[in-house]
C-alpha cells in the first residue's frame, strides 16, 4: 500500500468525537473517526474502563482486542453516575461536534445524557447511539450482543435448522459501526450546509437485516407473490462455488461461477468434458441440476489428488480462482498482505512495537497518518480536564 507523498489535512481533522462507547461496534466506529482525523475522547468508568480491555489474548499484558479498535484516542475516566463527573461530561459536550454512545436504552436519560439534554445545550451536535436493536420495538430491551443479533436477522439460518455454527465473523458488530460512521460523516457534511446537528438511531439489527439482501432473497420474492423462483445458491450447494479437502488435510475455496472461467478451468485440468455448452447467465448461482455430482465428484478428486499449496500455485499461474483456506496466521504473513500494507506497527509505551491492523483508507490521504496506540485507562484525564473552560468543577 502507498501513501500520499505530500501531507495533507485528514478528513476529519478538527471534529472532535466524544466516545462513550465499550466493547466493538462503538469503538470501532470512533477509531475510524480517529484515523480520519478527529479528536476522539474515550469516557470510561474508573477503575474498569471500557470491558474490552478485559478480552484475551494479550499482546505482554495488555488485551489485543482493545488494542485494536481505540487507537488515536485519548483515555479520560469519569464515573458519570457521580454529579461533578457527569458536570465534566456534560462540558465537554458543549463542544463536541459528535457524541457515541452505546448504553442500553434508557440509561442515558437516567444520567441525564441523553440527546435531548446535550442539543438544548449543544444544537448542532451529532448524536448516535449504537445499540443492538434499536431505541424502540421489541426487541428494543435485549441486551445487543452479535449472536443474538445475527440469529434474528435471518444470517444464521440459511443452512436450515439443523444445529447452525457459531458465526466465525462479528458481521452484526462491524455493520452497525460501519452504519455509524457512514452517517457520522453524513451527518457531519449535512451540517455545513444547514448547521443542523443529528441524531443517529443505529441498531445492529438494523444495520446488518439491511445488508441481508442475497440471504433474503426468496424470502423478499415470496412477500411479493412469487413462490416458484429458486434461491441464489451461495451456501454451499453449488459445486462450483464451495470449499474442498486436499490431500494434506487441508482445504481450497474454488469459485468457478462463470461459464467462461469454468470452460478456462476445465481445459487448464484436462477435462473438456465437464463443459457444458448448454450453460446460461441463470445457472451461475444455481446447483446445476443434473450436472452437480458430475462436478462436485471431479472438484473433490481433484483436490485430493494434491497438496493444498501445489494445487493452488498450479491454479495461480492459470489464473484460476482456487485459493487456500488459511488460519489467520497464514493469512497475516501471505505476500498479499504485505504487498497492500495491511498490518502496521505502532509504537506502545508498555508493550514496544505492536501489531495492528491497517486502515485501507490510509493509501489514499484520507487519514492522520501514523496511528496512536491506545491509550491507558484514564491517562489523559489532567490533560483534558486543564483544557476545559474556567469554571468546570476539577475531578
Amino acid at each position: 500500500m502507498s501513501f500520499p507523498s505530500e501531507r495533507t489535512p485528514a478528513a476529519l481533522e478538527g471534529i472532535r468525537v466524544l466516545d462513550f462507547s465499550r466493547m466493538l461496534p462503538g469503538p470501532w466506529c470512533t477509531q475510524m473517526l480517529g484515523d480520519l482525523g478527529a479528536d476522539v475522547i474515550k469516557i470510561e468508568q474508573p477503575g474498569i474502563g471500557d470491558l474490552g480491555r478485559h478480552n484475551s489474548p494479550n499482546f505482554k499484558c495488555d488485551s489485543v482486542y482493545f488494542n485494536t479498535v481505540n487507537l488515536n484516542k485519548r483515555s479520560l475516566a469519569l464515573d458519570l453516575w457521580q454529579a461533578e463527573d457527569r458536570e465534566v461530561a456534560l462540558s465537554l459536550m458543549d463542544e463536541a461536534d459528535v457524541v457515541v454512545e452505546t448504553f442500553r436504552v434508557g440509561v442515558t436519560e437516567r444520567m441525564g445524557l441523553d440527546y435531548a439534554t446535550v442539543k438544548q445545550r449543544n444544537p448542532g451536535v451529532i448524536y448516535c447511539s449504537v445499540t443492538g436493536f434499536g431505541q424502540s420495538g421489541p426487541l428494543s430491551s435485549i441486551p445487543g450482543h452479535d449472536l443474538v443479533v445475527q440469529a434474528v436477522s435471518g444470517v444464521m439460518g440459511v443452512g436450515g435448522a439443523d444445529a447452525p455454527p457459531v458465526p466465525a465473523f462479528q458481521a452484526g458488530d462491524y455493520a452497525a459501526a460501519s452504519y455509524a460512521a457512514m452517517g457520522i460523516m453524513a451527518a457531519l457534511h449535512r451540517r455545513t450546509a444547514t448547521g443542523i446537528g443529528a441524531y443517529l438511531d443505529v441498531s445492529m439489527f438494523d444495520a446488518l437485516f439491511s445488508m441481508t439482501n442475497i440471504v433474503a432473497g426468496s424470502a423478499l420474492a415470496r412477500a411479493a407473490g412469487n413462490h416458484m423462483t429458486p434461491p441464489m445458491e451461495l451456501w454451499g450447494g453449488n459445486p462450483r462455488y464451495c470449499t474442498y479437502q486436499t490431500r494434506d488435510q487441508r482445504a481450497v475455496a474454488v469459485s468457478l461461477l462463470e461459464a467462461r472461467i469454468w470452460t478456462h478451468f476445465c481445459n487448464v485440468i484436462g477435462r473438456p468434458d465437464l463443459i457444458n455448452a448448454e450453460e446460461g447467465p441463470q445457472d451461475r448461482h444455481s446447483q446445476h441440476g443434473s450436472r452437480a455430482q458430475l462436478y462436485r465428484d471431479a472438484l473433490r478428486d481433484l483436490c485430493l489428488s494434491r497438496d493444498r499449496d501445489e494445487l493452488v500455485a498450479w491454479m495461480m499461474e492459470n489464473n484460476v480462482p482456487i485459493v487456500p483456506v488459511y488460519s489467520p496466521d497464514e493469512a497475516m504473513a501471505q505476500p498479499h498482505v504485505r504487498s497492500r500494507g495491511l498490518i502496521q506497527w505502532v509504537a506502545h509505551p508498555s508493550e514496544g512495537r505492536i501489531p495492528v491492523l491497517a486502515n485501507p483508507l490510509a493509501a489514499s490521504g484520507l487519514t492522520a497518518g501514523q496511528r496512536r496506540p491506545a491509550p491507558a485507562l484514564g491517562e489523559h484525564n489532567e490533560a483534558l480536564l486543564d483544557e476545559l473552560r474556567p469554571g468546570v468543577p476539577q475531578s
